[in-house]
């Protein structure tokens, strides 16, 4: 079977779509499912850099440096040049140009369309659109997502509350729930002496480590309040946010005002195969408190490393921290969730206890395993009558 990838973000532009699209792409060439990905451009040396990616010219989004807008034209293009006949299904991966030009694409090689709802937009665009009211663009978030599901043929969403977000929004397309899994080499153990190290931390000093993209929606602020709890009982505690993120300046200030800036570290972002891994395994604690995941891999990738984690259970979150994971989960209240900070910084056995319980729990969400699931999916898209392969 062939598939065509299509999205807006990919690598080098770090969040948990790059990542989800890089997992699934392993895992399914392993079970003989082929994929040629088509992402923005991000710089004139990507053109050809990666077998199996094409790149297309991309110009740059207004207030937001990271991200890349793929050129109308050059994707439509690079589309139309694809020989007739050469994929079995198209699947997108995010909801602006590479959707349009997805279901342009499958509609006019009358082959399949899926799409994979990673991002709870209702949450998202009051941040991004501050002029906006929040319930106005909660009534747009609902309408654009209802339209452009109507648009394919199935839908996966990373977790069960996000499948009941979209059917609650009076989605009809059937919905698929497959979580991006851990690839077997997020388990190589990191080397946390190493980070602190590099970094200049002081091997007993207590580490409380939040990792993810540095944005609004990810309630960041939210921790940064509670860390100033967790030093009043645990003074010399570090808080280390790794990632970068269109509120960096905004939590630097909020950090200064709140005179933490000895006790907060912006590490930036790290590269995954090495320094993220060893920054996870130098953490005493993992804290974490989005509202807007729908899933939260990150979660997974700590418990992997052996942190222990500290977090609220909001959307697709409660689909990972289940009893005997190897978290505490807090609701969002700056004294309970300092509270188990520093049970968790104080307590070396419970410590010890978490660590091995959130390792074994990360064990069980193979990547593999989720290849499969969407290969099975695949499969029966493609075995569907012809007239279902028009969407309205």
């Amino acid at each position: 079977m062939r598939v065509l990838f299509i999205s807006d973000v990919y690598f080098p532009r770090v969040n948990g779509v790059s990542t989800s699209i890089r997992t699934f792409r392993t895992d399914l060439a392993q079970l003989g499912v082929q994929t040629q990905l088509v992402v923005p451009c991000y710089a004139h040396a990507e053109r050809a850099a990666e077998p199996g990616i094409t790149r297309v010219a991309a110009g740059r989004v207004p207030a937001d440096p990271e991200d890349r807008r793929m050129r109308w034209g050059a994707l439509r293009r690079t589309l139309d040049q694809l020989p007739a006949g050469e994929f079995d299904l198209v699947h997108i991966h995010t909801p602006f140009i590479a959707h349009y030009a997805g279901v342009r694409y499958a509609r006019r090689a009358r082959v399949p369309c899926v799409a994979t709802y990673h991002t709870f937009f209702e949450e998202y665009l009051h941040h991004y659109v501050p002029v906006l009211p929040r319930a106005l663009g909660r009534v747009a978030a609902r309408h654009f997502t209802r339209s452009q599901c109507a648009a394919v043929h199935g839908l996966i969403a990373p977790s069960e509350p996000m499948r009941a977000v979209l059917t609650a929004y009076g989605v009809r397309t059937p919905i698929h729930v497959v979580p991006t899994g851990l690839a077997a080499d997020r388990f190589r153990a990191g080397d946390g002496g190493a980070f602190r190290a590099a970094a200049g931390i002081a091997p007993a000093r207590p580490l409380v480590l939040y990792v993810g993209r540095v944005a609004h929606e990810k309630n960041i602020g939210f921790l940064i309040r509670t860390f100033r709890r967790v030093r009043e009982r645990v003074p010399e505690a570090l808080l280390v946010i790794a990632g970068e993120g269109p509120a960096r300046e905004a939590l630097r200030a909020q950090v200064a005002a709140l005179g933490l800036h000895a006790s907060v570290e912006f590490a930036g972002y790290l590269e995954r195969d090495t320094a993220l891994l060893d920054c996870y395994a130098a953490a005493d604690v993992f804290v974490f408190a989005s509202r807007t995941e729908t899933q939260g891999l990150v979660l997974l990738e700590a418990m992997a490393q052996g942190a222990p984690v500290v977090s609220t259970a909001e959307l697709g979150t409660r689909s990972i921290l289940m009893p005997g994971c190897g978290a505490l989960v807090v609701p969002e209240e700056t004294e309970a969730f300092a509270a188990s900070v520093v049970r968790v910084l104080t307590d070396a056995g419970l410590r010890a206890g978490l660590a091995a319980r959130g390792r074994a729990y990360a064990r069980t969400w193979s990547s593999v395993a989720m290849a499969r699931r969407m290969s099975e999916i695949y499969q029966q898209l493609c075995a569907a009558p012809r007239t279902l392969r028009a969407p309205a």
